[in-house]
């Protein structure tokens, strides 16, 4: 019997993206053998032509799916809900903006297919065209992660990856509501090879990535996968505990030994001020944890599907 190999497709306004990723699909897949295929696309809320180009191509295909939400609940949902609904023996998760290359797909199948792998992976090796103070922070962030959390990530992976039936449920029944994708593909194991591939361009549309946006996705990677910073927080309280009590050790014996006066106001108030925003920093710290804890507490649904063309889905999940 043939496989099938279901392809999750989030999208936000990628209404001229889309049409481009569902032709070139066509055309590679007719070349990749005996398997079949379903595309499950998940609008994650968009504001454009995205759910009408979805629900016209649904009627012209019968192997594509759609999952659109009531709003933009963001990617890693998007992602999510197309795990929980997809049905195949493998499982693929792309862009649809044709920076994951469908021609790798080849390359994965081959890889699956050796029963050796549990997850094929692509991984960028290049960053050509991408801002250099972005690509310095983006290797940053994965020397750090690796050193400070369990998770296994490697430097320029992406959630471009094919994976087995047993993989994708061990990511499915990771339900947090913080989820980093890259971080979970990493903490549940498996065996992964990883594919390099040169970065590739949009085909349509612009980026819906800032760069504060993806400095505040690595602060999300880090504090979900690490308790690392709130000990960093506590030694940084021990270690100014320590240096302030020797301070005020100095004073006391300066005053008794050599009489001299105490120092004026204006290196006090230079204490006061750096004392006073190394406790904000570590509050600070804390109060993401807090806040990470609040919403897993009140145990909200990842997403909401407000319309879809399969009655098999859950609408709250």
């Amino acid at each position: 019997m043939e496989k099938l190999i279901s392809v999750i497709v989030p999208c936000y306004n990628e209404e001229e993206s889309v049409p481009l990723f569902y032709e070139e699909m066509k055309r590679i897949t007719t070349t990749l053998g005996p398997y079949q295929w379903e595309y499950l696309f998940v609008d994650d809320g968009s504001k454009d032509r995205t759910l009408d180009i979805l629900q016209e191509l649904a009627e012209q295909d019968d192997r594509i799916s759609y999952l659109s939400f009531s709003r933009n609940f963001g990617k890693e949902s998007a992602v999510y809900a197309g795990l929980c609904n997809a049905r195949g023996d493998y499982v693929v998760v792309m862009d649809a903006d044709l920076q994951h290359p469908p021609a790798m797909l080849k390359d994965m199948i081959a890889v699956m297919e050796e029963g050796v792998y549990d997850s094929a992976a692509a991984r960028r090796v290049s960053r050509k065209n991408e801002p250099p103070i972005r690509s310095f922070f983006a290797r940053m962030f994965y020397k750090i992660i690796n050193k400070i959390s369990d998770a296994d990530i490697v430097d320029g992976a992406c959630d471009f990856r094919m994976m087995g039936r047993d993989m994708v449920q061990a990511i499915v029944e990771m339900g947090e509501y913080n989820r980093f994708s890259k971080g979970i593909f990493g903490w549940v194991g498996f065996r992964t090879k990883w594919l390099p591939y040169e970065n590739v361009e949009r085909v349509a549309g612009e980026t819906k990535w800032s760069f504060w946006g993806l400095f505040r996705y690595s602060i999300d990677g880090i504090v979900n996968f690490s308790s690392m910073p709130l000990s960093i927080a506590s030694w940084t309280g021990g270690f100014f505990t320590i240096v302030a009590f020797l301070m005020i050790l100095w004073i006391i014996l300066k005053k008794l030994l050599f009489g001299d006066p105490v120092a004026g106001w204006p290196s006090l108030a230079c204490m006061i001020a750096f004392f006073g925003g190394i406790q904000l920093l570590c509050i600070g710290i804390m109060g993401q944890y807090i806040a990470k804890t609040y919403l897993e507490v009140k145990e909200r649904p990842h997403y909401i599907i407000g319309k879809t063309n399969r009655s098999d889905v859950k609408r709250i999940g």
